[in-house]
């Protein structure tokens, strides 16, 4: 199976792209996953009509994580390496230009975990369940999870769940903001594809802009990240031709017709 083959991507109207990861039974996440998700990764990067990406696995599994049967075989020397690809492409899934919506089937454990804190939004089904299982195998997480996950849920929550390596529940996610929203079993690619059409349907440049406001300046000291947003609000957002279309819509009272000019 070559690395293209692992990850179906289908375009949908508003510029919403949906990337499904195949490799039963668990959908782990080989070398051979993780060079098309880099791949898919320079397509979308290439892409400007894109305007939100929706990432899901296929069958019972979001991810199980790490092929353990690799991990078994890898040569220490080459352990530094590997975690620094990965981090490199879940960097690149985190820094797309777009929101991205991560619709969690099932299980997203270990590299699971970390593939759906890469995105922005994570919607989850009410039977799935999250956890950080590295250290039962001797593991620990180094796809970003020990950066990530406290990001999310804040240090206590990650140290809990990075430790212990117990699995939680998506009610539990929900409740300690790991995901945005859980939905009935089987609907969670319905609602996140729902989400991203909204988010498609916005004007790009303002939520681009966004996007980078958020990320640049939520680690910033607040004066330096309120210097940040007014200068992408600035640049970006003030000269568009969709601001004027968004202030017309509104005073005609009609849905807008947004270009992302």
């Amino acid at each position: 199976m070559g690395a293209e083959e692992f990850w179906v991507g289908k375009a949908e109207e508003d510029g919403v792209e949906i990337l499904v990861l195949r490799h039963p039974p668990v959908n782990a996440l080989s070398q051979g996953v993780l060079e098309g998700l880099a791949r898919e990764l320079s397509r979308l990067e290439s892409t400007p009509t894109v305007r939100c990406v929706v990432v899901t696995g296929d069958g019972a599994y979001f991810s199980a994580g790490a092929d353990l049967k690799e991990m078994a075989t890898l040569d220490p020397t080459q352990a530094l390496p590997l975690v620094r690809r990965v981090h490199e492409t879940f960097d690149r899934l985190a820094d797309l230009a777009v929101p991205t919506i991560a619709a969690v089937n099932g299980l997203a454990v270990g590299g699971g975990l970390e593939l759906a804190l890469a995105c922005d939004l994570r919607i989850a089904g009410e039977s799935a369940k999250f956890g950080a299982p590295e250290v039962q195998y001797g593991l620990m997480p180094a796809y970003g999870g020990t950066q990530r996950l406290p990001r999310v849920v804040g240090r206590a929550k990650a140290e809990e769940m990075i430790f212990t390596g117990a699995m939680i529940p998506a009610a539990e996610a929900l409740r300690i903001g790991l995901v945005n929203k859980t939905v009935s079993a089987g609907q969670e690619l319905r609602a996140a594809r729902d989400w991203a059409h909204t988010i498609g349907q916005r004007a790009p440049r303002a939520v681009r802009a966004a996007k980078r406001a958020l990320r640049e300046g939520i680690e910033r000291p607040l004066a330096d990240g309120l210097r940040r947003e007014s200068e992408l609000f600035a640049q970006e957002v003030a000269p568009s031709r969709d601001l004027g279309e968004g202030i017309r819509a509104f005073a005609e009272h009609r849905p807008p017709k947004f270009t992302g000019a």
